[in-house]
């Protein structure tokens, strides 16, 4: 008597489901060496688990994925490496031209003695510094202004603190004030009807 068909779907219990895929994993990779070993076939399997993890089988006769992509590119004339080559040449062009374009202002913005200079080069490198200057007494502006108003809050939080204690020392000199004040009236008003 054999085993009843399940349904297939997904197992809804996360154990279950993770003791299913690891099972069934080892099973489809147990097929996969018994079919590279069996019919002499080159076989590449990839398997992704849920959670990101990779898992592979790359038959005996195979020497490196790179090789048999490669032969799966050439038999079906699709490009799967051609995307990530074609991103990182632009990328690294892009690269490129950044530093040459730097390495051309550094070597303009610096003056050789040995060199002899035309004057509208000068007059080119005169008017990049200034704008370099511009650019970095405008940054000096910025943050020396970021310090003021820094310095402007810490001395109105001290000021408001210094007020709140001048408050209090007032509040208490009244307070003070009143009861010595109401012990020397009574004083004032007993010597002035002559209880004393």
């Amino acid at each position: 008597m054999g085993r009843g068909r399940s349904e297939i779907k997904r197992i809804e219990n996360p154990t279950q489901r993770q003791s299913t895929f690891y099972k069934r994993r080892d099973g489809l990779f147990k097929k996969a060496r018994e079919l590279a070993v069996l019919c002499d076939a080159d076989l590449l399997l990839l398997l992704f688990s849920a959670s990101g993890k990779l898992y592979h089988f790359l038959s005996p006769t195979v020497p490196s994925v790179k090789e048999f992509v490669e032969r799966y590119e050439a038999t079906t004339h699709t490009k799967v490496w051609a995307d990530i080559r074609q991103e990182r040449r632009a990328e690294l062009e892009k690269v490129g031209n950044m530093c040459d374009l730097l390495e051309k202002q550094l070597r303009f913005m610096t003056v050789d003695d040995g060199e002899q200079y035309t004057v509208p080069s000068l007059e080119a490198l005169e008017h990049n510094l200034e704008a370099a200057m511009r650019k970095v007494r405008c940054e000096k502006d910025r943050k020396i202004g970021g310090e003021i108003s820094y310095l402007q809050n810490i001395i109105r939080g001290r000021q408001e603190e210094r007020y709140g204690l001048c408050d209090k020392i007032a509040h208490a000199q009244t307070l003070k004030d009143v009861e010595c004040g109401s012990t020397s009236l009574s004083n004032g008003l007993d010597l002035k009807l002559g209880f004393n």
